[in-house]
């Protein structure tokens, strides 16, 4: 099995990184990280690269496909070589997956109209632009298509996928081989949870603003 994790410039590292712990750990599987060009790619903060190491057209049909979110998603948008790439790897791909606002590549790719689909929080409805449904889950499975919410909850949706493929017993396995036993020390996770102050400080700093996403 080929999973194929798509990295572009500021992607958001532990949306790649969570699914590559995860799934990569599913028997018989192989992960690639695929980009424009093969080479180190950035995350969002500058300070951590991870390496492509094939190209987007040296992985034409993966069974499962991995787009993360971050900062770099918003140029992504209009990337027509990265969407017909989705497009072209979805027509045959097993599964087709997201973490955080690459679920916004994925419905910019025409591939979630009509579908219950989720992402961060702050960009959930960006989703409606394009003709999905958002919900504030923190994975939704629709069909073959799996999304999952913001950053952390990569590592929720890779579970979820090692279950749907090779069974609970191999999932629980995983899980307990990462040690995955959250214990925050603060209930802030969620909108609903954060304290007020703290909503409207993220919401003020968020590249999405009343229902339009900004290019910074």
């Amino acid at each position: 099995m080929q999973i194929a994790i798509v990295l572009f410039d500021r992607f958001t590292a532990l949306d790649a990184v969570g699914p590559y712990e995860t799934l990569g750990r599913l028997p018989d599987s192989e992960v690639v990280f695929v980009a424009d060009r093969t080479g180190p790619v950035r995350s969002d903060n500058g300070s951590l690269a991870l390496t492509a190491d094939r190209t987007l057209r040296d992985v034409p049909a993966p069974d499962v496909v991995v787009v993360p979110g971050g900062p770099g998603q918003t140029p992504q948008m209009a990337n027509e070589t990265l969407l017909d790439w989705i497009r072209t790897a979805d027509a045959t791909s097993t599964w087709t997956t997201s973490v955080c606002t690459g679920s916004l590549l994925l419905a910019a790719a025409g591939l979630l109209e009509g579908r219950r689909a989720t992402s961060h929080w702050l960009a959930l409805e960006e989703l409606r632009r394009f003709g999905a449904e958002p919900t504030g889950e923190r994975v939704v499975t629709d069909g073959k298509y799996v999304t999952a919410a913001g950053v952390s909850s990569g590592v929720d949706m890779g579970l979820t996928l090692v279950g749907r493929i090779s069974g609970d017993a191999v999932a629980q396995a995983v899980q307990l081989g990462i040690e995955y036993d959250p214990q925050p020390p603060y209930d802030a996770g969620s909108p609903q949870k954060a304290p007020a102050e703290v909503v409207a400080l993220l919401r003020s700093r968020s590249r999405f603003i009343l229902g339009g996403e900004t290019t910074t």
